[in-house]
């Protein structure tokens, strides 16, 4: 039985998210390891997305989602700007393509204005058209901060600002469970690794994106009644992504006015200009479940004319496909980040991360200034 190492800061986790809280928690002079159970950072959610900074607009008003979307969208822009980070301030136009729409989009304004957002302009069909020729729309929002960022990028730099601060990523580790060590003072959270390593820590943060509800109810010496009260479903949002054959003509991002199941199928760009609608929403049971179904393009094309009408038959192909870690299931509203700390559950140094889907990537830096609030 080999020995329990000892550690001050464990985070669970190298996805975008994780790495904002090892970088954060490193930045404060603790020894931190950050722990994936890939052989690569960012190989799950953060890096099966739209990419897209966003501006904090659809959230309730006074939820975490709002707050750290719009407090972490101005972090994010002056970090990428300061590491040489590619990303573009874009745009993005919310289109209503039915006159039935257009008054939801002063609604959209106002929990824009409610959120903190205020940079929002409402256009006229014309107005919209002098910006993007191809559109049609009845009217739009134009939100001029949102952009795109190039996510692998972002994690090199949150992992080498970790690293050159004392941090650790230990890849291939994947987290079997986390546990209690009773009547031990000063590392009292324990680890478990896979392959039967046990580190013993003063401060454990459960960023497992798609794992970490199931790491969180899995954990050993929990009060029963904690484990009944305390902790959310898992439920699994895949989104598909269909790819644009030939160059888009438009230069934003182009999202419909939100209907009931999400945020509808919109184009997004990357930082090379290339195209891509989505994503869908489909239930699913199996988190690894991500090849994408071409039958699912067929729904793409009636929802992209109304706001596209010239797009050529045959030019969507099968792109990739994303997993939403979600914490409400599919006929409940959405559910709010959940960022559960000591005030919670009662243990000290412990903060689960659950349910940190869109806008997870663009909350990042806010999300761990956040947990590191919370631990001191």
């Amino acid at each position: 039985m080999r020995a329990m190492e000892q550690i001050d800061t464990v985070v669970i986790g190298a996805g975008v998210v994780g790495l904002a809280v090892g970088r954060e928690l490193a930045l404060t002079g603790g020894e931190v390891m950050v722990l994936e159970s890939e052989n690569a950072i960012g190989t799950g959610t953060s890096s099966r997305n739209s990419e897209v900074i966003h501006a904090g607009i659809y959230y309730p008003a006074g939820s975490l989602k709002a707050r750290l979307c719009v407090q972490g969208k101005g972090m994010l822009y002056a970090y990428c700007a300061e590491r040489g980070v590619a990303h573009q301030r874009l745009g993005k136009l919310i289109v209503a393509t039915r006159p039935e729409q257009v008054q939801a989009l002063d609604g959209i304004l106002a929990k824009a204005a409610a959120n903190g957002v205020h940079d929002l302009q409402k256009l006229s069909a014309a107005e919209a058209k002098a910006l993007e020729p191809a559109l049609a729309c009845e009217a739009a929002l134009l939100s001029p901060s949102t952009g795109v960022v190039d996510s692998h990028g972002l994690m090199l730099a949150l992992q080498g600002d970790m690293e050159n601060a004392g941090g650790l990523l230990a890849l291939v580790s994947p987290v079997q469970h986390m546990g209690l060590r009773h009547g031990t003072a000063t590392h009292p959270i324990r680890v478990t690794t896979q392959d039967g390593t046990e580190l013993a820590c003063k401060v454990l943060v459960n960023a497992a994106g798609l794992n970490a509800v199931a790491l969180a109810r899995g954990m050993d010496g929990l009060a029963p009644n904690l484990l009944a009260q305390a902790f959310p479903r898992a439920y699994f949002a895949k989104g598909s992504y269909f790819t644009l054959a030939g160059k888009a003509p438009f230069s934003r991002l182009i999202y419909p006015v939100p209907e009931a199941a999400g945020l509808g199928v919109h184009l997004t760009l990357d930082l090379g200009g290339q195209a891509k609608f989505g994503p869908d929403v489909q239930w699913v049971d199996d988190p690894a479940d991500l090849q994408v179904d071409p039958r699912r393009g067929e729904a793409f094309y009636a929802e992209v004319r109304r706001y596209w009408s010239d797009l050529p038959d045959g030019a969507l192909q099968p792109g990739y496909a994303g997993m939403r870690p979600k914490i409400s299931g599919p006929h409940e509203a959405a559910a709010d980040f959940m960022v559960q700390g000591p005030a919670d559950h009662s243990v000290p140094g412990l903060v689960n991360l659950l349910g940190i889907e869109s806008p997870g990537l663009t909350s990042s830096l806010a999300l761990a200034a956040h947990v590191r609030s919370l631990l001191t």
